[in-house]
């Protein structure tokens, strides 16, 4: 049984957000939003969090909570007490494996990041257009020796951090990159505000043109709600094991969702008033931060402080939510080997690092190498496209799957609306009516499609 605990109700609450808000709010919303049209996909993006993510944040930490061991553990703890199957621990073990598989080239990317922090420092980035900011890019992605040096010293501050416990190390890093990350985040939007074109860009984001839903942004905005809440993949159980029985779930949730929604609106309003001003392509993709925003960050007035702001605010971003993707593991190596907690860190962490070099090399001397080209679904990915395939299209979508059966079925009525934090009665029937049947339904249709591609 775990013995960590978060010192507050405020530590867990911080805990919660600093998993969630991440590259996922800050890297990966804006240019998700660019393709997928603006509104239309951000209003999915906000429904998907408030019918799918709510619940699911809520039924995760309460497992944790319930169970008070690390996640691989923690649902065979509680089916246990009722008679049922220790054979449900596979509840705990599919997210943190999709959230390790994740954590591997999440934290390539935050290598990136901290690669273009530095080069904008010390004043190394390209001011020769697109055509050497890509080439730029390209430099640092395929030079497999150096991404991964990068990545290995993004590892080496989780490291340094994870290894101080939940209370000196986590809460610590949580209380003050909040604020820093918000304080960061404000000054880009002024600028924003200041020098882009703001009218088409907030145009091209919030005004209202549903003629661009369609079934692909539908899903990717649902997908996006996932990856940004930070569920399915351990998190909120762990956390949830470490947190006081007096704390409210429900607040805690309200907190995560509103501050996921800020960030990433934020992060809108920095990025497409920028865009537009430089005569750029919203729709570029993952490469709008590395290779379009740069040349902005280039061109404008005092585009060296902007720049290096802009990345360390993606680091950041990048930092809580992998101490966070890390914890199950920590947690259940410290708990299934009685190691100590750093010796449990330095394995985690160096086992990820390892993995993840296998998608280093996919941008780098793999590129072209397929190893799953028998199977048509998967044949054209390399390894990076076969991680993410794992991890994004089946494990997650299958361990959110695992926690509402368990919880909306297995356990149905024998956890009490007391046991999920303290909800109303009619709360209590909406969350299990969700953990029953709109969770499973649209976690089927995901996996689905995902599948059939």
């Amino acid at each position: 049984m775990s013995t960590q605990r978060w010192s507050t109700d405020l530590g867990f609450l911080l805990g919660a957000v600093g998993a969630a808000v991440g590259l996922g709010s800050i890297w990966r919303f804006p240019y998700l939003t660019g393709a997928g049209g603006g509104f239309a996909f951000i209003i999915v993006f906000v429904l998907a969090c408030l019918v799918f993510g709510a619940p699911m944040l809520i039924g995760e930490a309460v497992i944790g909570r319930l169970a008070r061991t690390s996640p691989q553990s923690a649902a065979g703890t509680i089916a246990a007490r009722y008679g049922f199957s220790r054979g449900w621990n596979i509840v705990g073990w599919t997210g943190p494996l999709a959230g390790f598989l994740v954590t591997s080239y999440y934290s390539m990317i935050a290598g990136w990041v901290l690669a273009y922090t530095w080069l904008f420092i010390t004043g190394q980035y390209a001011r020769g257009g697109v055509a050497q900011t890509t080439q730029l890019f390209h430099a640092i992605v395929s030079n497999t020796w150096a991404a991964s040096g990068w990545q290995l010293s993004f590892f080496a501050i989780v490291t340094l951090i994870s290894a101080r416990g939940v209370n000196r190390g986590l809460e610590f890093t949580n209380r003050w990159r909040a604020p820093a990350l918000l304080f960061v985040l404000l000054l880009l939007v002024g600028y924003s505000l200041e020098t882009g074109d703001v009218v088409k860009g907030l145009h091209f984001a919030f005004a209202p043109d549903f003629s661009r839903l369609t079934p692909t942004v539908l899903l990717d905005a649902v997908g996006q709600a996932f990856y940004a809440l930070g569920i399915c993949v351990g998190v909120m159980m762990v956390y949830g094991s470490y947190m006081p029985a007096s704390e409210p779930l429900g607040r805690s949730v309200v907190a995560v969702i509103g501050s996921i929604l800020v960030v990433s609106g934020l992060a809108t309003v920095v990025i497409f008033p920028l865009v537009f001003h430089y005569g750029l392509n919203p729709a570029s993709g993952p490469e709008l931060v590395f290779q379009v925003l740069p040349v902005a960050f280039a061109e404008m007035p005092g585009g060296r402080a902007v720049g290096s702001l802009f990345f360390a605010l993606l680091v950041l971003a990048a930092l809580t939510p992998t101490l966070a993707l890390m914890e199950p593991w920590i947690s259940w190596l410290t708990e299934r080997f009685k190691l100590t907690r750093t010796v449990a860190t330095l394995i985690a962490t160096t086992t990820c690092w390892l993995v993840g070099q296998g998608s280093v090399a996919s941008f780098g001397a793999c590129a072209d190498w397929h190893p799953l080209a028998v199977i048509p679904r998967v044949a054209h990915l390399n390894l990076f496209g076969i991680v993410d395939f794992a991890s994004s299209n089946v494990l997650m979508p299958l361990s959110t799957l695992f926690v509402s059966v368990f919880l909306g079925w297995r356990l149905g009525g024998r956890v009490s609306n007391i046991d999920y934090g303290g909800l109303s009665p009619r709360q209590y029937r909406v969350l299990v009516f969700a953990l029953r049947y709109l969770c499973p339904m649209g976690i089927l249709v995901i996996l689905s499609v995902g599948l059939a591609g």
